[in-house]
């Protein structure tokens, strides 16, 4: 049956790029018709996310990136996730008075890790240089670009922090501009440009003027004036690093994720648990009720078991620990936080304080995320989730033009967790890019969204996988997750039993799910969920598809 589709699913033979933004949507296609590669492609992409979308995403932050290169017939993962500062310890933290990391401020940073990610990823697999992988993102932050209005919308709500406590955040946001105006950032096309001359376009000497050079220099000043820990010794101990991904097979399907230094083995262990299960109608009550509780027995052990450290993913994913898991899924709807004991290991849950205002915390705590898809007609493809350094997270280093991320947010105060906050080591992030591959067939995928990243992304995939739709009507179909475990981000309060779902949704689905206990909370039809999709079929078509919801998000392709 034909379903409703926003847009068309995009289909052709040379090249797709599906994303958050337009731009960066159409400033890959550029680079796929100058005859580069879907790396390139990928990069372009993403260097034009942090111009044009600062609110979601910026230099500051950090990207997981997850490839396939065809000529190799190898799926890699590229870790942008930068590490806590040497001088991020529990007890520097809880001497200040703090039961959580501040959501928002310089105490939030870690290193940031995007750009030597995407610098890694032209030095290793791009084809064009890196002046022109640039060019698109320095040009609109020389010339201008149009604001979309969330990022309007979060300058709003800065406004009084700007003016009070980040002059250079105000010197660049300030007066509060409108949607649709024309928008500059000269400082950081500046600091592009010096990068640029600096390093003669050579991406090795390039990723040494960010890390080692005028741009560690600039962070590491700024940090230590505002009483930041992030120094230069942080930036010049790091680096971008390839890693093998952890699979999982399904219906068909080799699926691709992160490691556990990220949410994305969760993924795997809900497609796991799933497999054991007849799901039926995707809008239906049996089908939404199985999903989220197989989501709460996953998150569960990614809130015992996940972090940079010994997580026991073989026995997380293997086939008995997952049937004895499965059966703990009941008619009624959890309101238990259960993770379970992989090899017979005793699980510890955080103890998570009650919400209260932290020293150096202001609302909002949290930002939203970009994501970028690449197919090529040589058969790669990429898929990344950049994020963090946002506006309204950190203050503009006046120097360079953007703020320094937030995501040490995401590590626990508490001594012996898998997730516990130790120097130079990566918190657990939510950034959860996917590839799937069968037959010759490779799929990139993913979403903005935080916890529920590879919730939405699920959805999809499981729509596509049992319903037979396109891209396009997986992406438009109604969508929902739960918030029954402790968020990710400041203030971590978990929500036990509730479900969020958009009001496109049955009365009678609603009412049976009601009945079975969740508690629903109805959101407006086109409001969950954030996807985009580029793939390349058996035959070689290549195929698209982005978002609606959220009004940016495109996907081109010939």
């Amino acid at each position: 049956m034909e379903r409703f589709t926003t847009r068309p699913e995009l289909r052709g033979t040379f090249g797709m790029v599906a994303s958050t933004h337009w731009l960066a949507s159409a400033a890959g296609m550029s680079m796929l018709e100058r005859g580069g590669n879907a790396f390139d492609a990928a990069a372009a992409a993403g260097f034009v996310l942090q111009v044009v979308e600062p609110h979601l995403n910026g230099p500051g932050g950090e990207v997981p990136i997850l490839l396939y290169v065809a000529e190799r017939d190898e799926v890699l993962v590229v870790d942008g996730q930068g590490t806590a500062p040497a001088a991020a310890t529990i007890e520097r933290f809880r001497a200040d008075g703090h039961a959580l990391v501040p959501g928002t401020g310089l105490l939030a940073a870690c290193v940031p890790g995007a750009f030597d990610a995407w610098l890694l990823l032209l030095r290793d697999h791009g084809t064009l240089p890196l002046a022109e992988v640039l060019e698109p993102a320095l040009g609109y932050a020389e010339n201008g670009y149009p604001l979309v209005p969330g990022i309007c919308a979060d300058i709003a709500r800065m406004e009084q922090v700007f003016r009070d406590e980040w002059p250079g955040s105000a010197e660049l946001y300030l007066p509060v501009p409108r949607p649709g105006t024309l928008f500059r950032n000269r400082r950081l096309a500046a600091t592009y440009r010096h990068v640029l001359a600096e390093s003669h376009g050579e991406p090795e000497a390039a990723r040494d003027c960010f890390y080692r050079g005028f741009v560690a220099e600039a962070i590491d000043a700024y940090s230590r004036e505002h009483g930041g820990l992030l120094d230069g010794d942080d930036l010049a101990s790091w680096r971008a690093t390839v890693e093998a991904p952890v699979t999982h097979a399904y219906r068909g399907w080799d699926v691709y994720k992160t490691g556990p230094w990220g949410q994305g083995p969760v993924f795997l262990q809900q497609l796991a648990l799933l497999d054991g299960f007849e799901l039926g109608d995707r809008e239906g009550a049996d089908f939404v009720h199985t999903v989220v509780e197989c989501a709460k027995l996953a998150f569960a052990d990614r809130e015992a078991w996940y972090g940079d450290g010994d997580v026991p993913l073989d026995d997380l994913l293997s086939a008995g620990y997952t049937a004895e898991r499965r059966r703990l899924v009941g008619e009624e709807a959890s309101g238990e936080l259960r993770p379970g004991s992989p090899g017979g290991r005793e699980p510890r849950l955080p103890r998570i304080p009650e919400a209260q205002a932290e020293p150096g915390t202001g609302e909002p705590t949290r930002g939203d995320t970009c994501h970028v898809d690449v197919v090529d007609r040589f058969g790669n493809a990429v898929s990344a989730t950049p994020s963090g350094g946002w506006l309204h997270g950190s203050p503009v280093i006046p120097g360079l033009g953007f703020c320094l991320g937030t995501r040490a947010q995401m590590f626990w105060l508490e001594q012996g967790l898998a997730s516990s906050l130790a120097p130079r080591t990566r918190p657990r992030t939510t950034l959860s890019p996917t590839i799937a591959r069968r037959d010759g067939e490779t799929l990139a995928f993913g979403t903005p969204g935080g916890d529920q990243q590879d919730q939405w992304s699920l959805v999809f995939f499981l729509t596509l996988v049992h319903d037979g739709l396109n891209a396009q009507e997986a992406i438009d179909a109604p969508m929902f997750h739960t918030e029954h475990f402790p968020e990710s981000f400041y203030p971590r309060q978990p929500r036990p039993r509730t479900l969020q779902l958009e009001r496109r949704f049955s009365r009678e689905t609603v009412e049976e799910l009601q009945r079975r206990g969740h508690l629903v909370e109805l959101h407006e039809p086109w409001s969950l969920g954030r996807l985009s999709a580029a793939g390349r079929g058996r035959e070689g078509l290549l195929y698209a598809a982005a978002n609606p919801r959220g009004m940016q998000g495109y996907a081109v392709g010939r």
